[in-house]
C-alpha cells in the first residue's frame, strides 16, 4: 500500500524562467491516448479532452509523438508533410485548439520533429524518383549507384535499424539510403535546401505556439564522408553504444547551433530535446552545450537494472557529464520504443529494453513504483510515458495478425515488439475500450486492464495513479526537488541508496529483503508501507521512501 500525505497545492509556476530545467514532461502517443471521434484511433481531439487529467496529474508539459500527414508506415515517423496534420488525428485547427487549451491550463506543448528522414511520399522524394538520376531533388537525399558489374549490389554494407540492408534500389537502377524502413529515405543534411526547409518548419510550429521540439534520431543527421563500409565491424544498431559512421558525427552540432538561434528568438523559453543514442554520456553532453539543444534523453539511465550499485554509478555519471555544459540531467524509465519498466523490472536483468515475456507482474510493479520515486527525487527533468502512472505492463501476447510495428515484419534489427507498449490506455472500468473511445481500439486491450483504469484507481490510496499524483504534488511543493546538479550520498547498507537534497532524503531499497534504517524525519511518501518505530524505520524490499528532514 502506498503511504502518502495529503497532496500539497501546486506551487511551482510553469511560466517561470528555466521551467524546462526541472520539468516533468508527459509523453502522449496520440494514437493510443484517447479517441475523440470514435474510429478506434486516438487523435488530437481526444488529447485535448483529457488535458485536465494531465493538469491534475501534476505534469509541467506534454510531449506529443508525431501527428503529421503520413502514410503511417512507421506510426507517423515517416512524414509526408511537416506542416499538415494527418486526417486520422484531426486538422491544424485541432492542433491550434489543443495548444491554446494546454496553455490555458498552464501546460506546455512539445511536438516531435523528424529531421533524419521523410516519408517516401514526401513531395521532394516523389519528384526525385520521377526526375531520375542527376535530378537536383535527388541531391537532397542519399542516392548512389550500386556496386557490382551492373550496379546490382548496395553502395555499402550498412544495415537498416529495422533489419535488412539500409539501401533500396529504384527502377532506374540507383539506390537510396534509409537507416529505418524503405519508406523512410534519409535526408542529405549536407544539402543547403534541407537545412533551410527545417529552419522554416521550426518557425511554422513556433509561430503556432508550441513550446519546443523532441528531435527524433538527433544523432543521425550527418553521415561520415564517403559513406564508408562497416566491414567486419559489429553493427550494434540504434540502441548500441559503439561508434558508427551514420550516428553521432560531429557535423550534427552545427545544425543544432543554428536551431538554437531560432529558438532563442521566440519568447517563453522554447526548447529542443535530443533523442541521441551515443556511445557515452559524455558524448550526449555535446548536444546540450549552451549554444545547442536544451536537453538530451538519458538512455543510459533507462537501460539500467534495478540495482543500487548500477543506479548510483549512472546517476553520478549523468550528473558529472551534464555539469560542465550547464545542462540539466534528464531521467526516463519508459517510452514508445522500449518495454514498459513495469514489465522490464518483472524479468531478470540483462535482457535489454525489448522483453517478450510478462515476468513476475507483482515484482515488476513493485519495482516500477519504487524506481519512479527514485527518478522523481533526482535533480533535473523527468519524462513519463503515458500509462506508466497506471502501472501498465507491456502486452506481451498480442497476436501476430494485429501487430503493426514495421520492425516486427522485417524480422530483424530491433526486436519488433514495440506494439506491446503502445496498446491504448484504459480510462474506465467498462465500455468497448475501457473509455479509450466509443469505437474500440486499434490494438486489443487485455481484460485485466479494467482494474488498471483511471476510474478504478482514482481515489484509491494504494493505487499507482495516486502514488504518481502524490509524488508530483510533493515535487512541486519542495523547491529542492528537480533543482540543482548534484546529490549527497549518505551511508547505506549494500543494495540500498540514500541520497540527500537539502531538507529532503530519498531511500531506495533495491534488495529482496526489508532493511532497517534511521527514520530521517517526517515520512512524506513511500511506494509501499514503511513501518516507523521511534527513530528507526523498516523499508520493505523493492521500496522507495521520501523523508522531510
Amino acid at each position: 500500500m502506498t503511504q502518502h500525505l495529503t497532496a500539497p497545492a501546486h506551487t511551482r509556476d510553469s511560466t517561470r524562467p528555466g521551467w524546462w530545467r526541472d520539468a516533468v514532461i508527459y509523453q502522449v502517443y496520440p494514437r493510443s491516448f484517447a479517441d475523440g471521434n470514435g474510429d478506434g484511433m486516438g487523435d488530437l481531439k481526444g488529447v485535448r479532452d483529457r488535458l485536465p487529467y494531465l493538469k491534475d496529474l501534476g505534469v509541467d508539459a506534454v510531449w506529443l509523438s508525431p501527428f503529421y500527414a503520413s502514410p503511417q508506415a512507421d506510426a507517423g515517423y515517416d512524414v509526408a508533410d511537416y506542416r499538415a496534420i494527418d486526417p486520422m488525428f484531426g486538422s491544424l485547427l485541432d492542433a491550434d485548439a489543443l495548444i491554446r487549451d494546454a496553455h490555458a491550463l498552464g501546460l506546455r506543448i512539445i511536438v516531435d520533429l523528424v529531421p533524419n528522414h521523410s516519408s517516401d511520399r514526401h513531395e521532394w522524394f516523389k519528384r526525385a524518383l520521377r526526375e531520375g538520376p542527376g535530378s537536383p531533388l535527388r541531391a537532397r537525399y542519399h542516392f548512389r549507384p550500386g556496386k557490382g558489374k551492373n550496379g546490382e549490389l548496395p553502395p555499402n554494407d550498412w544495415e537498416s535499424i529495422f533489419g535488412g540492408p539500409a539501401w533500396t534500389r529504384t527502377e532506374d537502377g540507383e539506390w537510396y539510403l534509409h537507416l529505418f524502413a524503405p519508406e523512410q529515405p534519409d535526408f542529405n543534411w549536407e544539402h543547403p535546401a534541407v537545412a533551410d526547409e527545417f529552419r522554416s518548419i521550426l518557425r511554422f510550429w513556433l509561430d503556432m505556439g508550441v513550446d519546443g521540439f523532441r528531435v527524433d534520431v538527433a544523432h543521425g543527421l550527418i553521415k561520415a564522408d564517403g559513406l564508408p563500409d562497416l566491414g567486419g565491424h559489429d553493427q550494434l544498431k540504434l540502441l548500441g553504444n559503439d561508434v558508427m559512421p551514420f550516428f553521432d558525427q560531429d557535423g550534427v552540432h552545427a545544425i543544432y547551433r543554428s536551431w538554437r538561434k531560432i529558438l532563442d528568438e521566440y519568447p517563453g523559453e522554447r526548447i529542443a530535446v535530443a533523442e541521441a543514442w551515443t556511445p557515452t554520456v559524455e558524448r550526449t553532453a555535446n548536444y546540450v552545450r549552451p549554444d545547442e539543444l536544451h536537453q538530451a534523453f538519458n538512455f543510459q539511465y533507462l537501460g539500467t537494472a534495478w540495482d543500487a550499485v548500477e543506479l548510483r554509478a549512472v546517476i553520478d555519471l549523468s550528473l558529472d557529464a551534464m555539469r560542465p555544459v550547464g545542462a540539466p540531467a534528464t531521467w526516463v524509465l519508459s517510452n514508445h520504443d522500449v518495454t514498459r519498466h513495469a514489465t522490464r523490472f518483472a524479468n531478470p536483468a540483462g535482457l535489454g529494453t525489448q522483453i517478450r515475456t510478462a515476468g513476475d507482474r507483482e515484482l515488476g510493479l513493485r519495482r516500477a513504483r519504487a524506481a519512479t520515486l527514485l527518478m522523481l527525487a533526482l535533480p533535473g527533468s523527468a519524462y513519463l510515458y503515458q500509462g506508466e502512472e497506471l502501472g501498465l505492463p507491456d502486452v506481451t501476447d498480442l497476436p501476430d495478425e494485429v501487430r503493426q510495428d514495421p520492425s516486427f515484419f522485417r524480422a530483424a534489427g530491433q526486436d519488433g515488439f514495440r506494439d506491446g507498449c503502445r496498446v491504448p490506455i484504459p480510462w474506465t472500468v467498462d465500455g468497448p475500450s475501457y473509455g479509450f473511445g466509443s469505437g474500440g481500439s486499434w490494438l486489443p486491450q487485455p481484460d485485466s486492464w479494467a482494474a488498471l483504469s483511471v476510474e478504478a484507481q482514482t481515489g484509491d490510496p494504494g493505487s499507482t495513479l495516486e502514488l504518481y499524483r502524490s509524488a508530483l504534488a510533493v515535487r512541486r511543493a519542495r523547491p529542492e526537488l528537480g533543482a540543482g546538479d548534484a546529490v549527497e550520498w549518505l551511508d547505506a547498507p549494500d543494495g540500498v541508496l540514500v541520497l540527500r537534497r537539502g531538507g529532503f532524503v530519498c531511500v531506495a531499497n533495491t534488495t529482496s529483503e526489508p532493511v532497517t534504517l534511521p527514520a530521517y524525519g517526517q515520512l512524506l511518501l513511500a511506494s509501499s508501507t514503511v513501518r516507523v518505530d521511534g527513530d528507526a524505520a523498516e523499508v520493505p524490499a523493492d521500496t522507495t521512501a521520501w523523508w522531510a528532514v
